[in-house]
C-alpha cells in the first residue's frame, strides 16, 4: 500500500478537522454566499499552482465535463444545501452520525463500481470507524424531513469521491480539484440568491475574509488535492476510511487552540476512529501495492497507461496550449471538507 496515499489522506482529514475553529469566525455571514467565495478563491489559487506549474489545459470530452458538472453539483453544491437544511430540521449531532456513515458506503461501492468485490475487512474496519463518529457525535434528534436532508448530505459527500474516479487517471487531482471548485462556486452563489437575495453577499469583515482565505486555500485547494492523491493511491475504499479523521482531529484542535475541552465520548470516539482505519490501512492479502511518483498532473495527450490517448467520442471542449488552471453548527464532521 502507498505511504504517499495515507499521508495524503490523514493529512487532507485533519486539515478538515482543524477548520471547526475558523467556521466559528464565520457563522454569521450567509452560508451560501460564504461557500461560493470560498471555492471561488479555492479556483483561484488552484489555478495559480497550475500556472506556476506550467500546467497545460487538457481537451475535455463532453462526457468529462458532464461529469465533472455533476461532481461540482452534487459532491459540493447540493451536498451544502442538503446539510443546511438537515441541520436546520435536526439536531447538528444526529446529521454527524448519519453522515459519519460515508466510510461504510465507500467501502461496500467503492469495489462494486470498479467491477471489483468489498473487501470484509476493509468493510469491517468502515463500520468500526462510523460508529467511532457516532459515539463522538452523539446521535441527538430531529424530524423525519432532517433525517432525509442528512441522508442527501450523506449521498452528496459519496459522490464527491466516488464521481471523480474514473476522471482522476487521465486529468489527475489538481486538474479535477480546479474544475471542480471552479463549477461550484456559480452553482453556491444561485443557491445563495434564492436563500438570500441581495444579501448573498455581504461586504466581509477582516477576521471573516481570514477565514474564508484558510477555508479556500487550506481547507478547500489543498485539502481536495490531498484527498484525491488518496484516492488514486488507496482506492475509495481504504480511503474512505480516513474520512472518520477529521472528527478526532477537530476534537484535538479545539483542545490545543483553547476553544473546547474534549468530553470522555469525544476521547473514546476518536480512539475507536484510530483502531478502525489502523485495521482497515494495515496491507493485507490482495492489496494493490502502488508505489509509483504521485502525478497530480498528467501529461496532455496522455491517458491513464501513459499512452497516447485516443479520440473521446462526443467531441472536445477547450483546448489549445494555454496554462491554466459553512454550513451553520460547529459539530466536527468528516463532511467538512466542504462544509
Amino acid at each position: 500500500m502507498s505511504g504517499v496515499g495515507v499521508a495524503s489522506g490523514v493529512t487532507a482529514m485533519v486539515t478538515v478537522g482543524s477548520s471547526a475553529a475558523v467556521l466559528v469566525v464565520i457563522e454569521h455571514y450567509p452560508t451560501f454566499g460564504g461557500q461560493a467565495l470560498r471555492y471561488a478563491g479555492a479556483f483561484l489559487a488552484l489555478l495559480l499552482v497550475q500556472a506556476v506549474r506550467k500546467v497545460r489545459h487538457l481537451r475535455l470530452s463532453w462526457r468529462e465535463v458532464g461529469r465533472l458538472a455533476l461532481l461540482a453539483a452534487t459532491g459540493l453544491a447540493a451536498f451544502n444545501v442538503c446539510y443546511v437544511q438537515a441541520v436546520r430540521h435536526a439536531e447538528p449531532a444526529s446529521v454527524g452520525a448519519v453522515i459519519g456513515g460515508v466510510p461504510i458506503v465507500l467501502a461496500v461501492l467503492g469495489p462494486l463500481l470498479a467491477r471489483g468485490r468489498p473487501r470484509a475487512r476493509v468493510v469491517a474496519a468502515a463500520v468500526v470507524v462510523s460508529g467511532g463518529v457516532a459515539l463522538a457525535q452523539g446521535f441527538g434528534g430531529g424530524s423525519a424531513a432532517g433525517l432525509l436532508w442528512a441522508l442527501g448530505a450523506l449521498v452528496g459527500e459519496v459522490a464527491f469521491s466516488l464521481i471523480a474516479v474514473p476522471v482522476l487517471p487521465r486529468l489527475g487531482p489538481l486538474r479535477v480539484s480546479t474544475y471542480a471548485a471552479g463549477l461550484a462556486a456559480p452553482m453556491l452563489f444561485v443557491a445563495g440568491l434564492a436563500a438570500d437575495g441581495s444579501g448573498v453577499l455581504p461586504v466581509p469583515t477582516g477576521g471573516e475574509v481570514l477565514a474564508l482565505l484558510w477555508l479556500a486555500v487550506v481547507v478547500t485547494a489543498a485539502a481536495f488535492v490531498l484527498w484525491y492523491v488518496a484516492l488514486q493511491r488507496l482506492g475509495a475504499d481504504r480511503a474512505g476510511l480516513c474520512a472518520g479523521i477529521a472528527p478526532a482531529s477537530t476534537v484535538v484542535a479545539a483542545h490545543l487552540l483553547g476553544t473546547g475541552t474534549p468530553t470522555g465520548a469525544d476521547i473514546a470516539g476518536a480512539l475507536v476512529v484510530g483502531v478502525g482505519v489502523v485495521v482497515g490501512l494495515r496491507p493485507g492479502r490482495g492489496d494493490e501495492v502502488r508505489d509509483e511518483a504521485v502525478v497530480l498532473d498528467p501529461p496532455a495527450g496522455l491517458d491513464a497507461a501513459g499512452d497516447v490517448d485516443t479520440p473521446r467520442t462526443g467531441g472536445p471542449v477547450g483546448g489549445g496550449d494555454g496554462r491554466g488552471g459553512q454550513a451553520p453548527g460547529q459539530q466536527p464532521l468528516a463532511a467538512e471538507t466542504r462544509d
